[in-house]
């Protein structure tokens, strides 16, 4: 094994990723990452590559990509399937939007009952109260 290209112990690996040691021994139990091979009498080393990878995943999930979805992007990552990428991305979109959508109806809800709150002093029912019941 070549030692300035794989130098990382696996605390130095996922410091370097920005990660925690569990999240790396999850991200191998889950199949995102391989476990190298310890060395007898040795240790497990890690490069830049399996530094890179975590990134991908964890960038991946900061834009809502679960970790299967994740798993299948990275299959993809040959250069050759952008437009199977672009497919599972539109059905990410697709959820944010409706997300989004949901979050803008709970906003203007309860904006409202915030401001019938602040209208109805001295009244024995809130209104906010009233319409969860």
């Amino acid at each position: 094994m070549d030692n300035t290209s794989e130098s990382l112990t696996i605390g130095a690996f996922a410091k370097a990723a920005g990660v925690n040691v569990e999240t790396i021994r999850f991200y191998q139990r889950k199949g995102l990452l391989l476990e190298p091979e310890k060395p007898y009498g040795g240790i497990r080393r890690y490069g830049p590559g399996e530094v890179a990878r975590v990134k991908f995943v964890k960038s991946a999930q900061r834009l809502g990509f679960s970790l299967d979805e994740v798993a299948q992007l990275l299959k993809l990552d040959d250069g050759t399937h952008c437009h199977e990428a672009a497919e599972l991305a539109a059905l990410r979109l697709a959820d944010v939007r409706a997300r989004l959508a949901d979050l803008k109806r709970m906003e203007s809800a309860l904006s409202k009952l915030v401001k019938e709150c602040s209208t109805q002093r001295g009244q024995v029912s809130c209104p906010l109260i009233a319409a969860l019941h």
